[in-house]
């Protein structure tokens, strides 16, 4: 779907803050509340807008894992699968090398730990190279 600059600008202040009221959108993009609700509503109907989230900092260890996957097993079965392991956060489908990248989070390095051993223990994973993300430049 294409967006237009007023729903751009109404995602990019939902982006900077979920928790913005529909008021404070409106003023910033000119509409009334009742206007940005219904907009924001097609949003969501439409799939533009997946889901509204927050992010907590209570992770203290991340990774990427990027991985191949045996070219006999269906990519999206593997990710499906990689997306139901405990600390795995997003997975995305890619191209390259690898055909999988998963983001891993957990509390320390030795849980981080765990959960790759998990994505590949994962049926179809042929291999797999990890990330380890020393810090996160802010």
């Amino acid at each position: 779907m294409e967006l237009d600059k007023i729903d751009a600008a109404i995602i990019a202040s939902l982006e900077e803050n979920s928790r913005v009221s529909y008021i404070e959108i409106g003023k910033k993009v000119s509409l009334s509340e009742a206007a940005v609700r219904r907009r924001i509503k097609k949003l969501v109907d439409d799939g533009t807008i997946r889901k509204f989230t927050i992010d907590v900092k209570e992770e203290a260890a991340h990774a990427y894992t990027l991985i191949a996957v045996n070219p006999s097993t269906p990519t999206y079965e593997v990710s499906k699968n990689i997306k139901k392991i405990k600390g795995v956060r997003s997975v995305y489908e890619i191209t390259g090398q690898y055909d999988i990248i998963a983001f891993v989070g957990g509390p320390n390095i030795t849980e981080v730990n765990t959960y790759v051993e998990e994505i590949r223990k994962t049926t179809g994973v042929l291999r797999t190279n990890t990330i380890i993300i020393l810090k996160e430049v802010v």
